[in-house]
């Protein structure tokens, strides 16, 4: 039987419903803005209660929140009396309206703390060092669409039972969350049922009633519909998010793909119903999560009618979505063709994650290229088995601008200098900020599961409630420690500008050079160009693609050449910087690739904006190939983001380049694309004043936010990467 790509024409019942909840998101992200200012991160869906305050329960002298009772005891609590939403032109209940988090004082006891040594390591290199970071792992969704919550409390019961634990505080924290998030559904029924009572649209009233009845039965359930699947994703995001702000979802299309075809099988579900509802999830959050991708064997591409239906539901709401294609030689060619055409022509698009660059990198961490296939594109850059490991990905940043800053110091100091010398004191440094980052992790492991455990992750993954032991410390099978480099290229032009203009050349002497960098090139404008303006990473035949590459290898060595010095956990680099480039160079330094004193290092392990001035053409392949041949290697991430002038793919044979562009980087073991279609004039239009373009969306880095929502410096970078290409 063929595979049915045709896309799902909507009646004008559902297509006003879904109008109705794109034109609510504005309006609630309107109120956020009014507030906040701005939201320099994936759209986070919660809706905003301005006068709700919440009293936390406070037992511990120290006045701090810590351990799975006292968290436990507050989200409960939370979630017994939060605010009730619910949309009448959404098929879902419910909506998270902040982080207990925000409110709740949780915090890790003093005595926990890594040592003071470390932490000043940390200040010296200004590092983000990941210890007590949260979430940045996935559960496995299908142990919650199978037992339902009242199936989980039966599940903590039964092995609170077996295990008859010493301390039960796991078992008792766990159950009194799961207790907190029945009875928050129950409030989601009750609410609808009284928004039902007092409707007077027959067609809304209906609604309304049926998402009170789907609710009520939710409360113990397990769901038995795609609808009342969606409504338990929607639930399981909620309370996610409430919880340091968690967005790992799953494999989408598969996990909802048994419901869609029962249903419509039987009857009781059209296409147009099926993206009403994911639309409506959609609404609720954007989690992330994935589509397509091989079977575990590697013998098929997973696409399938639902694959569809999440693109369409993704167009169809105009909102941002974070939803990635897992491309492989098997993807079938009509998706990948119609999420370009839906990114070119409003910008309701996916990311591309590539399976060679992600599996194969895996494998070379041990584990079976089968494993590998299973590990999903569930965060803004990195990828994660669903309910089998705990990877921490993207909490760390080990900014490699202030190794080079410090070593630089330290051959100052020095006669005999050269940028040879320069690279060994560079990867002292690197190493010195690796290890620093190491003996956080190892501090981390002894600490997280008593002190600020997982505990909506727990109930998703496989082992922790067998176990009675926090996904961080044991209770997955699957430990792997990320850590991420940033300002590759940053460096990899410092290096090459020396090398020509000092070493090569002899246009400056070394001294000149710290002297230029000591006054931020004040008074010494010609020698800033004359550093910046070499062939710098990303140009063909450029010399600083032999430092980025060694600069590369430095890192991944000091990552890979032991685990931590205590437990001996497996470290995964990734050259990841997410949107914050400004922020990570706020305080670096000039350096000698002529950026100034406090501007913002490069991205991830892409090229600097504008690398290819001055050259008679300009494609994009050539910063795909930069990042390509700059991938850490081991299946994480450091992805590609492309910016690309909408006139340019609109005309005959745009989209065939971009496929070729997508399987190409793939084939040469990149990991992630991110990609924009813009125009020039309302992209400057839209960031002098976001207002005049409320709904543009945008790729920031791995994650899709509205353009009219991100601060003036995130939305300049990406200004600066779109004006690049079209003025070179």
């Amino acid at each position: 039987m063929s595979l049915d790509t045709s896309k799902v024409v909507l009646s004008p019942l559902y297509r006003s419903r879904i109008d109705k909840l794109h034109a609510d998101k504005l309006e609630i992200n309107n109120i956020k803005m009014k507030v906040f200012d701005h939201l320099d991160f994936d759209d986070w869906g919660f809706v905003y209660f301005p006068d709700y305050r919440f009293e936390p329960i406070i037992e511990d002298p120290s006045g701090k929140v810590f351990g799975y009772r006292a968290i436990c005891k507050n989200f409960r609590k939370y979630l017994e009396e939060i605010p009730q939403y619910v949309n009448p032109a959404s098929a879902l209940g419910g909506a998270w309206i902040g982080q207990l988090t925000d409110t709740c004082p949780i915090h890790i006891p003093d005595e926990d703390n890594v040592p003071a040594d470390v932490r000043e390591c940390w200040h010296k290199y200004h590092t983000y060092p990941g210890f007590t970071g949260m979430n940045h792992t996935a559960g496995d969704i299908n142990i919650g669409l199978e037992l339902g919550w009242g199936g989980i409390l039966q599940k903590l019961r039964k092995y609170r039972a077996l295990n008859d634990p010493q301390d039960p505080a796991f078992y008792d924290g766990e159950e009194d969350l799961v207790l907190g998030i029945q009875a928050w559904v129950r409030r989601i029924a009750r609410h609808a049922r009284e928004m039902a009572e007092r409707e007077s649209d027959p067609d809304t009233a209906k609604n309304l009633s049926e998402i009170a009845d789907m609710n009520e039965w939710l409360v113990d359930n397990p769901p038995r519909t795609f609808r009342e699947a969606c409504q338990f994703l929607a639930h399981f995001q909620s309370v996610d998010r409430m919880y340091y702000v968690g967005g790992a979802l799953d494999q989408l299309d598969e996990k909802l793909r048994p419901y869609y075809e029962r249903d419509t099988q039987a009857g009781i579900l059209t296409d147009e119903q099926a993206v009403w509802c994911i639309a409506s999830l959609f609404f609720n959050d954007t989690h992330y999560s994935q589509i397509a991708g091989l079977t575990p064997d590697g013998s098929r591409d997973m696409t399938s009618r639902m694959s569809f239906i999440v693109l369409d539901a993704m167009h169809a709401i105009k909102i941002p979505v974070n939803i990635a294609i897992r491309v492989s030689d098997k993807l079938n060619e009509t998706l990948l063709r119609r999420s370009l055409e839906y990114t070119i022509e409003d910008g309701t698009g996916v990311d591309y994650s590539c399976n060679i660059g992600i599996e194969q990198g895996y494998t070379r961490n041990g584990y079976p290229e089968g494993l590998a296939r299973q590990r999903i594109k569930v965060g803004c850059n990195w990828c994660c088995i669903c309910g089998h490991e705990y990877p921490l990905q993207d909490v760390t940043r080990a900014n490699m601008g202030f190794a080079l800053y410090w070593a630089l110091q330290d051959i100052r100091k020095e006669s005999e200098r050269s940028t040879e010398r320069l690279f060994e004191l560079f990867c002292k440094h690197v190493g010195i900020i690796v290890d620093s980052i190491k003996i956080g992790y190892d501090r981390h492991y002894e600490i997280m599961g008593r002190d600020r455990p997982e505990v909506v992750y727990n109930l998703f993954m496989h082992g922790p409630i067998e176990r009675g032991l926090n996904c961080s410390e044991g209770g997955v099978d699957i430990l792997n420690f990320n850590i991420d480099g940033i300002a590759l290229a940053t460096c990899a032009d410092s290096f090459a500008a020396i090398e020509q203009r000092i070493e090569q050349e002899g246009r400056i002497t070394w001294d000149q050079l710290f002297e230029v960098l000591d006054r931020n090139y004040e008074g010494f404008e010609d020698i800033r160009l004359m550093m910046k303006n070499i062939k710098r990473f990303g140009s063909p035949d450029s010399p600083a693609e032999k430092w980025a590459l060694r600069i590369r290898d430095c890192f991944v060595d000091a990552c890979r050449h032991e685990g931590t010095p205590k437990h001996h956990l497996t470290i995964i680099p990734g050259l990841f910087s997410h949107g914050a480039i400004g922020e990570y160079g706020s305080r670096l330094p000039a350096t000698p690739n002529g950026r100034r004193n406090f501007e913002p290092i490069s991205h991830s392990n892409e090229p600097d904006p504008g690398f290819a001035q001055g050259l008679n053409t300009f494609s994009p392949s050539l910063k795909a190939n930069a990042v390509a041949i700059a991938q850490p290697g081991f299946g994480n991430s450091a992805p590609l983001h492309l910016d690309i002038d909408v006139d340019m793919v609109r005309k005959e044979g745009g989209i065939e380049a971009l496929m070729a562009l997508i399987h190409t980087h793939n084939h040469r073991g990149g990991t992630l694309i991110n990609l924009n279609c813009l125009t020039k004039e309302i992209l400057l239009e839209a960031h002098a004043d976001p207002s005049t373009h409320p709904d543009l969306l945008v790729r920031v880095t791995g994650y899709s936010a509205f353009f009219a929502s991100l601060s003036k410096d995130y939305r300049q970078q990406i200004v600066d990467r779109f004006l690049s290409k079209t003025q070179s």
